[in-house]
């Protein structure tokens, strides 16, 4: 996966950050901290714990020693965070509730009550491999619900940026930060041209071609995601011409239809969104578009992991169909 644009295949072993000194920050002693943090009175906290305050007290020294540094300032008259303890009060509050979270959905799983894993993608999903991803994922976890939403151009993380979504099938390049990702395959890239334009004719074209042409592209802020579909990387300085946005793929293909622009777009367009008056020509000199699976970090829902093993899965199994995915020669 990719964690902030790491690959999933390369995610940084947590060994090498592993302390052995908060080895023994357990659950039970963030609780402690967390109740005396917001009640910041040892006697009001413990009763609120149903401890006794000499416990209490020693748990909050036993965690303070292990983390090697001061949370609580303790006077006759008050308690109060130190700095430190106000940077960890809102880490242990993350932690106690994404603990809780997933302690309750383990127990819904665990007593085949359904649970709903939100799925997003963009036009074309996962390409022939969409449905048997989700078949797969069906059959591993019968008891189990896929809520779809489609994204148009304008969020290329199809929901994961903001979090209306847990799982979703993306293109890059785009901007991945926060954000875990496992590629599925990479496809041809190929400019959409009306059938009357100049370069509809040829079998294959270059990026110079196209230097004078307006360019069709998604309303988007993601740069990464903008630069790459307008070919902004390679042409540089040349980039500077027309570009007409659109707000979906359907929207795009009718400008192109109209002779009004060109669009780079995946190979797929031709199979997924073939139009009279529109031909696709694969584009010689240009980096394909990888389709992956992705996913925030630290996920709530406890299927994600679940969803992308079986995306891993049918990746592994269905090599022709990505063989297939992948040929220059079928698009020509």
């Amino acid at each position: 996966m990719v964690a902030a644009g790491l690959n999933r295949r390369e995610t940084p072993k947590t060994a090498a950050n592993y302390n052995m000194k908060v080895v023994d920050v357990n659950l039970r002693r963030l609780r402690s901290f967390v109740v005396l943090a917001e009640e910041l009175h040892f006697t009001r906290a413990a009763a609120k714990l149903f401890v006794a305050q000499q416990s209490l007290s020693k748990q909050i020294a036993e965690l303070e020693a292990s983390l090697g540094t001061p949370l609580l300032r303790r006077s006759s008259r008050k308690v109060e965070l130190t700095a430190a303890g106000v940077a960890f009060l809102a880490t242990s509050r993350e932690v106690l509730a994404r603990f809780d979270l997933g302690v309750a959905e383990a127990r819904r799983i665990g007593e085949g009550r359904d649970i709903t894993v939100r799925v997003g993608f963009i036009a074309g999903a996962a390409l022939e491999l969409t449905t048997p991803i989700f078949t797969e994922f069906a059959g591993r976890y019968p008891g189990s619900r896929l809520q779809l939403q489609e994204f148009d151009f304008a969020d290329p993380s199809a929901g994961l940026a903001d979090g209306t979504t847990d799982v979703a099938f993306i293109r890059l390049p785009s901007s991945t930060h926060g954000l875990v990702t496992s590629p599925l395959f990479t496809e041809p890239c190929v400019v959409g041209v009306y059938t009357a334009h100049r370069l509809s004719d040829r079998d294959r074209i270059r990026i110079d071609d196209l230097v004078d042409e307006p360019i069709a592209i998604g309303r988007t802020q993601d740069t990464v995601w903008r630069d790459f579909w307008t070919l902004a990387g390679p042409l540089g300085s040349r980039a500077a011409r027309i570009l007409i946005e659109t707000s979906t793929q359907s929207e795009e293909m009718e400008v192109v239809a109209a002779g009004m622009a060109c669009a780079i777009t995946p190979a797929a367009a031709g199979r997924y969104s073939p139009r009279p008056g529109i031909r696709f020509v694969p584009i010689d000199d240009y980096p394909g578009s990888t389709v992956a699976v992705a996913h925030r970090l630290n996920p709530v829902n406890p299927l994600v992991t679940a969803f992308m093993e079986a995306a891993e899965a049918v990746r592994e199994r269905e090599s022709r169909v990505i063989q297939r995915i992948e040929r220059w020669d079928q698009y020509v």
